[in-house]
C-alpha cells in the first residue's frame, strides 16, 4: 500500500477515515530489515526477510571480534558486510539494502543459470563455437578458435583472445596474442569467454538473462530487492557479445550464496542441481598454489593459499571489481558477503585486507586453525626504526613470487630510486622512489599500486621481513635468505 496525503481522505465518513488512517499508519511504518531468530530452528532459510540472532553470542560468536572486523571494514572502504551462519544473520552492517554493481560476480550468476539449462538438456558443454554458429566481428574467429567448447569458455580456457567488452585496462593489457594457445590448453581470465557465454545462454535457452534470473533464481529464493530492470546489456564496437552487469543488494547476494552453500536446494526445491554446484565450485584450473578456477567461481583448497589465512577450511567465492565478494565456507555453514558501492568514489581494498577481515570473522566464530593474527599489534619480531630500515633496505634487491606464482624483484638503490620487474621474462617493470620517515618505509611507483604513495611498518622475525600497511594489516612477507 502506497503512503498518501491526508487530503485524499476528504469526503469520507468518520469511521472510514479512522480505518484508513490506521491502515496508512501501518503501511507507512518502516518495515523491519530482519526477523527475530527463535534460537531453536535448524537449517534456516530466510522468509520475506532474513532471520537475525538477538546477539552474536546467541550463536556462539564473539561481539568483540566482530567489532574489530567492523572497524577494519570502515578503514578499507567497505560499504556493506553480511555474515550468515546456518542460514541466520550473525551480524551485518553498512548499506545491506542498497543496490550497486556486482561487476564480475555476474559471471557466477550466469554459471548458475547455465547449470539449469545443462540439466535440462538445452545446453551441452561439449558443443563447439563452430557447431553453435558463434563468431565475432572482424577479425573474426579462426577455424581453430571455433573448436573451443562451451565447457572451455565456462572454465576460461577457450584460447580465444578476441577483443571483449567490459574489461579493465589490466585485463586488456594482459591478454595473450590471438592463436597463442589452443582451445582447452591454457587458463586465462577472459571476458570474451564470459560474454560469449551470455550470448550462448540466450541463443540455446530462448531466454533473456535477466528475466531468466528472476524466474529461475531470484523469485524462488524470495530475493527482497532484485528486479529484472536491475540488469542491463553493455554493448560496444569491440565485440558483438554484450556484457550483462547486474545491480544487487548485499542481502540478495547472500541468498544466492546460501543457495550454493545448501548445494543448490532451497527448502524443498532443487533450484540448481547438487552435481552442478559441486562441479562448478571445484578447481578445473590452478591459478596459484592451493587456488583455482571452476565454472566462473574462484576456489581455495586451503586457507593458507588466501591472503592472511592459514587454516584448512576449503572455500570458494564469487568476486567482482572494486571489492564485490560472496564467500562460501561449506564445512562451516558460513556465508560472508562484502560489498563496495562503486557508484561513488572508492578505494579498492587489496586482497590482503580482505583476508584479514575474513580472519577476524572466522576468529569471531571461534573457528580453530586459521593461522596467526595478521595484525601489526600481534606481530612477533623486531619493529625496525629508521636506522634499521636503512640497514635492511638500502642497496638491496628482494625477490619473491606473487599469489599466482609469477616472480618479481625490487631493487632499493642507495640514491632513493626504486626499480621493479615482474613476470617470467621480466616483461613487466616500473620505476619509483623510496624513502624512510617516522620509522616507516615509504614508496611511490609510477604505475604499480596505481602510482599512489604508500608507507609501511617493517617487522623482522629471523630472516622474514613483514610489511604492514596503514591499517596494521600484514601485506607481504619477504624471505631475506632467499633474496
Amino acid at each position: 500500500m502506497q503512503c498518501m496525503g491526508l487530503s485524499s481522505l476528504a469526503g469520507l465518513g468518520a469511521k472510514t477515515v479512522a480505518l484508513c488512517l490506521a491502515a496508512l499508519l501501518t503501511a507507512c511504518q518502516p518495515q523491519p530489515i530482519y526477523e527475530a531468530y527463535d534460537g531453536q530452528s535448524k537449517r534456516v532459510y530466510p522468509g520475506k526477510s532474513w532471520a537475525k540472532a538477538e546477539s552474536p553470542e546467541a550463536l556462539g560468536w564473539s561481539s568483540a571480534r566482530l567489532a574489530e572486523a567492523r572497524a577494519l571494514s570502515d578503514e578499507i572502504g567497505t560499504t556493506a558486510v553480511m555474515i550468515v551462519h546456518d542460514g541466520v544473520v550473525v551480524d551485518a552492517w553498512g548499506e545491506v539494502a542498497v543496490k550497486s554493481n556486482l561487476h564480475s560476480v555476474r559471471k557466477s550468476l550466469l554459471s548458475a543459470l547455465i547449470g539449469t539449462q545443462v540439466d535440462a538438456g538445452a545446453i551441452d558443454l561439449g558443443d563447439t563455437m563452430a557447431a553453435l554458429g558463434i563468431d565475432d566481428n572482424a577479425p573474426s574467429l579462426t577455424e581453430v578458435e571455433k573448436q573451443a567448447t562451451v565447457g572451455d569458455l565456462i572454465k576460461a580456457r577457450s584460447g580465444i583472445y578476441h577483443a571483449a567488452l567490459y574489461e579493465t585496462r589490466q585485463m586488456t593489457a594482459s591478454k595473450p596474442p590471438r592463436g597463442s594457445h589452443a582451445p582447452g590448453t591454457y587458463w586465462h581470465y577472459n571476458n570474451w569467454d564470459f560474454n560469449a557465454l551470455g550470448t550462448i545462454y540466450e541463443q540455446e535457452s530462448g531466454e533473456k538473462i535477466f528475466e531468466a534470473f528472476q524466474e529461475r533464481i531470484a523469485g524462488p529464493l524470495g530475493m527482497e530487492d532484485f528486479e529484472v530492470g536491475d540488469g542491463e546489456y553493455f554493448t560496444g564496437e569491440q565485440s558483438i557479445h554484450s556484457a550483462y552487469p547486474f545491480r544487487m543488494t548485499a542481502r540478495d547476494l547472500a541468498r544466492f550464496a546460501l543457495l550454493f552453500e545448501r548445494d543448490g536446494r532451497w527448502r524443498d526445491t532443487q533450484i540448481v542441481s547438487a552435481d552442478w554446484v559441486a562441479e562448478s565450485t571445484s578447481a578445473h584450473s590452478e591459478t596459484g598454489p592451493g587456488r583455482g578456477y571452476g565454472y566462473m567461481w574462484w576456489t581455495v583448497d586451503d586457507e593458507a593459499a588466501y591472503a592472511n589465512l592459514g587454516g584448512h577450511h576449503r572455500f570458494y567465492y564469487a568476486a567482482g571489481y572494486g571489492g564485490q565478494y560472496a564467500f562460501v565456507f561449506p564445512d562451516l555453514d558460513l556465508v560472508v558477503v562484502h560489498r563496495v558501492n562503486t557508484d561513488r568514489a572508492f578505494e579498492r581494498a587489496p586482497e590482503a585486507q580482505i583476508g584479514r577481515l575474513l580472519w577476524l570473522i572466522l576468529a569471531a566464530a571461534g573457528v580453530e586453525d586459521i593461522g596467526p593474527d595478521p595484525s601489526l599489534e600481534a606481530a612477533a619480531g623486531e619493529r625496525l626504526d629508521n636506522a634499521g630500515l636503512r640497514r635492511v633496505l638500502s642497496g638491496q634487491t628482494f625477490r619473491g613470487n606473487d599469489r599466482d606464482g609469477n616472480p618479481w624483484r625490487v631493487t632499493f638503490n642507495e640514491d632513493g630510486d626504486l626499480i621493479g620487474v615482474a613476470g617470467h621474462n621480466d616483461e613487466q617493470g616500473d620505476q619509483g622512489t623510496w624513502r624512510i620517515e617516522d620509522d616507516a618505509y615509504c614508496r611511490q611507483w609510477k604505475k604499480w599500486a596505481g602510482g599512489k604513495d604508500g608507507c609501511f611498518v617493517l617487522v623482522q622475525e629471523g630472516t622474514i621481513l613483514k610489511a604492514y600497511d596503514s591499517t596494521g594489516t600484514l601485506m607481504r612477507k619477504i624471505d631475506l635468505a632467499a633474496s
